[in-house]
């Protein structure tokens, strides 16, 4: 990132800030905070920092949870068998890989960047130049994208098993609309109109993001003039195999509610079917022939009816679980250990993780409405964090005197990246295929642009349009694609370096050389 002169001389001021030259008034939770010393108030909002990324973490689980059950809803289609005149029940996916990938886990995991920098539009809103946290933050969460999560999701299959991508095609739009978001952001704040956004230029930057949707599931159904003609592997038909995401946790589920009700193993497979819809451990989609018969029809209804008793019946039971799972504070693997510093070690980071468990325990369990609500409340918890994240960031600032910018493309970057390191490594360990966890981050990187950068753009340039007919000034605006241009640089270099160990090896081991 390209530092200004006056940037430089702010932070060499935050240095003097924390002896004590100057003092701060703002505070998090009570004027009291403003009697403390200028190290000590820098350090207890750096930890609290710190708290608000553990959080951040805490919450990706139970979110990427909530998601993997969104994406296994299905829809009962009906067709009618022409030679026996019977009906076939077919239980189709309603929702399509691809657009699964980019919408609910790319858009998801990056929904702390997003909120944070809506947030920090709002409190910027009237001002006729733009904020800096939010773009910062962004910029710098595509480089933490690149490196760090791509790294981890080498490192995390399992020795000798091979992932790859099954679909190069969609891979490869996807690359293409990430390189063309930093193409885009030159162009209209160098180009066109240099150090400015207009509301037309703000309105295609979030519009853009429409068209990564379309091109990519074009490519997905090979539509004819809009795909590439490279051919796709096998992939499974489930997002997440259903071996990877019922067996352990369900099961589990399923034998506290047998105990509880005292029901027989016919009336557990019922319970199973409740909460994992229509999902079947096979590669293929579910089929039944139904008989037209009044009889069938009235049983099938009351076996619905049971169901929907049942799975009312239980909601409150995950619930209540939910809170106490929240307040253990060791496994039974964990007591197992015989290394007591180790089992007093996770000890200890359960009960730093207490206050999170037990908020995000509100969350209604991810099994109600094929887990939307839990999916929605998680965002909202995320926003919620990353709200508090804007406040610890600007009194760090204001208390050591470094550019909030700065703050914001190193600490807030990370941090709030972790999301997306954590949902990648999910995605590696538990699918069969590479195409999630790689998808994950190079549509984070369109993500942030079109929707993270698009829409705090468009509330402060369609404000300044209605109230001063006047553009937003952006500053620093060579910084954003010229810091994203250096990370593909490098990111260019080390593939190199890779491709050119790979070929020195194969013709050392083959004797070429």
């Amino acid at each position: 990132m390209a530092f200004s002169h006056k940037q430089i001389a702010e932070s060499i001021h935050g240095v003097f800030n924390i002896l004590g030259v100057e003092k701060c008034e703002s505070y998090l939770l009570f004027y009291g905070e403003t009697a403390m010393g200028n190290g000590l108030r820098a350090f207890l909002y750096f930890l609290g920092l710190a708290y608000c990324f553990i959080g951040l973490s805490a919450i990706t689980a139970r979110f990427f949870r909530s998601m993997e059950n969104v994406v296994k809803h299905t829809q009962r289609v009906v067709k009618i068998d022409p030679s026996t005149n019977a009906e076939i029940v077919k239980y189709e996916k309603v929702w399509n890989y691809t657009i699964a990938d980019i919408t609910l886990l790319a858009f998801g995991t990056s929904f702390p960047q997003i909120s944070l920098a809506t947030i920090d539009a709002i409190r910027n809103i009237g001002s006729l130049d733009a904020g800096g946290l939010g773009p910062g933050t962004l910029v710098g969460s595509a480089a933490f994208d690149l490196f760090p999560i791509h790294a981890v999701c080498v490192v995390v299959p399992k020795a000798g098993e091979l992932k790859k991508i099954s679909d190069i095609g969609v891979w490869l739009v996807e690359l293409f609309w990430s390189f063309w978001a930093y193409i885009w952001l030159y162009i209209i704040l160098e180009v066109w109109t240099p150090n400015v956004i207009t509301l037309w230029e703000a309105l295609l930057t979030v519009l853009q993001f429409g068209l990564l949707l379309t091109h990519a599931y074009a490519q997905d159904k090979r539509w004819p003039y809009l795909s590439l003609p490279l051919t796709r592997t096998e992939r499974p038909e489930d997002w997440v195999p259903a071996e990877a995401t019922s067996c352990k946790y369900e099961s589990k589920v399923f034998n506290e509610y047998s105990e509880l009700h005292q029901v027989g193993e016919d009336e557990i497979k019922d319970i199973v079917d409740i909460f994992s819809i229509h999902s079947t451990n096979g590669k293929g989609p579910v089929y039944e022939e139904v008989p037209s018969t009044d009889d069938v029809a009235e049983s099938s209804n009351r076996y619905k009816q049971n169901k929907i008793n049942l799975e009312n019946s239980h909601v409150l039971k995950l619930w209540k679980q939910q809170f106490a799972d929240a307040l253990m504070l060791e496994s039974t693997e964990s007591r197992k250990l015989n290394n007591g510093y180790l089992r007093l070690a996770r000890i200890s980071w359960q009960l730093l993780l207490v206050p999170w468990r037990l908020l995000f325990a509100f969350v209604p369990p991810y099994h109600i409405a094929h887990g939307w609500i839990a999916f929605i409340c998680s965002l909202l918890f995320i926003s919620g964090i990353a709200y508090v994240v804007t406040q610890l960031t600007d009194l760090i600032s204001c208390v050591t005197g470094i550019n909030s910018y700065v703050i914001a493309f190193t600490a807030l970057a990370a941090g709030t990246s972790w999301p997306d390191l954590v949902a990648s490594k999910i995605a590696a360990e538990r699918q069969t295929t590479a195409d999630s966890a790689i998808a994950n981050i190079t549509c984070s990187n369109s993500v942030n642009i079109y929707v993270g950068i698009g829409i705090p753009w468009l509330i402060d340039t369609a404000y300044n349009f209605v109230v001063y007919r006047e553009p937003l000034r952006i500053q620093n605006a060579e910084g954003a694609w010229r810091a994203k241009a250096l990370a593909w640089v490098t990111c260019v270099y080390f593939m190199l370096l890779w491709i050119i160990f790979v070929v020195l090896s194969c013709l050392k081991v083959s004797g070429i050389i």
